[in-house]
């Protein structure tokens, strides 16, 4: 397989780790966000060497740290600003890949589900609706699923993400009627103010508080992208597309010749490192969830610090397994302060931080309109055309 400088690159998205509001923040009532930055100055004594090294604070200074800077940088990076509408996860990975969104997902997170939807999915599945809001799927069990065995009733919540989520339990309420239901929401939620990027069937068992589990029987009922995207580019040309994490559900399997899943942050990093020992020839592109789903929407700096400073231990063994011929980009698909207001990602850039052991030199590039410089860079570098109606530009030729 050919390829113009790179056999292997890895895209690495460390998830709502933004770095300062975007221009157009106050439009999305984020004026004043700024997820690393605030993060420093809760957690000065932060230790992040080499997310340092490879440029964060060149891209975004943060006096603020106590730890030593270093003295030498790696690579090339730059600030990415996002060209779509919205600031959620598969709206910043879409963009990344060369898709832009027009129209927003929606995510209900601080406001559970409009009156006007649940009235309408009650009155189509035959259902009352409890639940309505943001929580953990195993919490919603505890607090609510005798009240669903016993009534009839039908767990409905969603989470930090463009989601609608419909618990069944196997005995009570049946699987076929949970899908029933499900795809009933999927058909209400394609409305324009209600669209959500995936519905998923949650089914569990047991009969009370304690004894609660989910099934193997969980169902997605996700919005493939619009078009075809930069991974679709490279697996039709024979290249190996590998996905980490969430990758796999964001773009609902399109593009993917090999899925990985993740049980946390930590878990994807390492798999990203087991992935330098695979000979393949293309792209691994990870989604680390952590960030966003456990410290930026419950609002921990601290959290959030600890869990950056576990990832830059491993950022720093993967660098140093790197071949000459391999590229790792870093970067993020929105931001999410964790000292910010209610409970929602905030529209900020995001680094672009790319390093190869073969560039000869490093700094500074300029700042890019969109986040999908990364899939043009990608394609571009295996030769492989963008698809039709993409956007994005290579920045190939300055990583050198």
């Amino acid at each position: 397989m050919d390829y113009k400088k790179y056999k292997r690159v890895f895209t690495i998205v460390i998830d709502s780790f933004g770095i300062g509001a975007m221009d157009n923040a106050a439009e999305y009532g984020d004026t004043g966000c700024d997820t690393f930055g605030h993060i420093a100055d809760k957690v000065p004594e932060i230790k992040i060497p080499n997310l340092i090294r490879m440029g964060l604070t060149q891209l975004h200074p943060a006096p603020v740290l106590t730890s030593p800077q270093p003295s030498d940088r790696i690579g090339k990076y730059a600030r990415l600003n996002e060209k779509s509408n919205g600031k959620d996860t598969m709206t910043g990975h879409w963009e990344m890949m060369g898709l832009e969104i027009k129209t927003p997902f929606q995510t209900f997170t601080d406001t559970g589900f409009p009156k006007e939807l649940i009235e309408a999915l009650e009155k189509k599945t035959g259902h009352r609706v409890i639940g309505n809001k943001a929580a953990s799927g195993t919490e919603i069990l505890d607090e609510l699923a005798e009240e669903e065995i016993k009534t009839g009733a039908m767990i409905v919540y969603t989470s930090s993400d463009s989601v609608l989520q419909i618990c069944g339990n196997e005995e009570t309420f049946g699987l076929d009627e949970l899908y029933r239901c499900c795809k009933i929401a999927r058909e209400l939620t394609m409305k324009p103010e209600w669209k959500v990027g995936r519905v998923i069937a949650r089914p569990y068992v047991g009969k009370k508080k304690g004894e609660f589990k989910r099934t193997a029987n969980r169902h997605d009922y996700a919005l493939k992208p619009y078009g075809k995207t930069a991974m679709d580019a490279l697996k039709e040309a024979g290249f190996d597309v590998i996905s980490i994490g969430k990758i796999r559900d964001i773009f609902d399997g399109e593009g993917i010749t090999q899925a990985i899943r993740s049980k946390s942050s930590v878990q994807g990093m390492e798999q990203t490192i087991e992935c330098l020992d695979q000979d393949f020839t293309g792209l691994c592109f990870t989604n680390l969830v952590d960030f966003d789903a456990l410290w930026g929407h419950r609002r921990n700096p601290q959290g959030y610090a600890e869990e950056l400073e576990k990832f830059d231990v491993l950022l720093g063994q993967f660098l140093e397994k790197m071949n000459e011929d391999d590229l790792v980009i870093v970067t993020a698909d929105h931001g999410n302060d964790p000292t910010f207001k209610g409970t929602d990602h905030t529209k900020e850039r995001v680094p672009f931080l790319a390093y190869s052991p073969s560039m000869k030199t490093s700094g500074r590039i300029d700042d890019q309109n969109c986040f999908a410089v990364i899939g043009a860079t990608i394609a571009d570098n295996f030769g492989a055309a963008m698809p039709k109606g993409t956007i994005g530009t290579s920045v190939l030729e300055q990583l050198e």
